[in-house]
């Protein structure tokens, strides 16, 4: 499966959670609803990732956690909040670059229609 298919099953799952739950919850329940959905569908699925720092040889654990890898392939980041900001996006390129991929999304669910909540963050540039 490759990175779009995976982006496609993400977010039918994500609009599929946004028109059952609605907006307004904690980011967690999101997280964890979208995880368990997106397992139901077949894919590989891990939550909280620890995102080490390598340096050289030295190999630090700064508490960086992806919210939810998929497939090895996309990197899924949770949000209740008013807008998706500039650090966001970094946080999300910071966590693409360490982990080594490409496509991410920034997902915000505290907005009324979710499509104006998707922000798809590429490793190199944003879409």
């Amino acid at each position: 499966m490759n990175e779009e298919e995976v982006i496609k099953i993400v977010l039918d799952e994500a609009f599929h959670i946004h028109k059952t739950i609605g907006p307004g919850m904690l980011e967690n329940v999101y997280q964890t609803c979208l995880s368990y959905r997106i397992k139901q569908r077949g894919l590989y699925v891990e939550s909280e990732k620890p995102i080490p720092v390598i340096f050289e040889e030295i190999k630090m654990d700064c508490g960086y956690r992806a919210d939810i890898v998929v497939e090895g392939k996309v990197i899924v980041e949770t949000k209740n909040i008013e807008a998706i900001a500039d650090i966001h996006i970094a946080q999300l390129l910071t966590y693409l670059r360490f982990l080594n991929l490409r496509h991410g999304l920034i997902l915000n669910f505290k907005t009324v229609l979710l499509k104006n909540g998707i922000k798809r963050v590429l490793n190199g540039y944003e879409k």
